[in-house]
């Protein structure tokens, strides 16, 4: 079997795995975000095409889930990656360096906020708190927090997400 085929055939599963969800809350008052979540859950993110179809089946435009996905900050148009790295820059920790620490990562990883690597590896986000104010500044790579961070550092917490 080519890739080809093997492509198209994940991607027919994961259209028919929205297709049943949909179909489990279609008749639920105030479903869209719950479709939405679970779709991205099935896909990782939420293409165009799967927002064609949610929009389609539950009776929305295309533009109205469309603004629902954008204004969510938990939902995502294009593919994350393996590791996201949130770096807090509520006041505390943009006072005490958190957009140094910004900086940093976008020269380490060669992307920019809102990027993720060629490779996957690495998806780089902005957080308003983390909440761990006396912690500043702090990031947060997945479920792991970083504290007292400082862009010298950066290396080496990276080093430890090699897959």
């Amino acid at each position: 079997m080519s890739n080809g085929l093997t492509n198209a055939a994940a991607s027919n599963q994961k259209l028919e795995a929205v297709r049943k969800v949909i179909e489990t809350y279609k008749d639920k008052q105030g479903c869209l975000i719950a479709v939405l979540h679970l779709s991205q859950e099935i896909y990782g993110y939420l293409p165009e095409e799967v927002q064609r179809l949610v929009a389609e089946e539950l009776g929305f435009s295309p533009s109205y889930v469309s603004s629902v996905v954008s204004f969510y900050s938990f939902f995502s148009t294009t593919p994350r990656a393996r590791h996201e790295i949130k770096i807090c820059l509520g006041t505390a920790c943009y006072v005490k360096g958190g957009k140094l620490i910004v900086e940093k990562l976008e020269e380490l990883l060669g992307v920019s906020v809102g990027e993720t690597t060629p490779d996957g590896r690495f998806s780089i986000l902005i957080a308003r708190c983390l909440g761990a104010c006396g912690l500043a500044p702090v990031i947060m790579i997945d479920d792991t927090v970083y504290q007292k961070c400082e862009p010298s550092g950066m290396q080496a917490i990276l080093d430890g997400y090699k897959d």
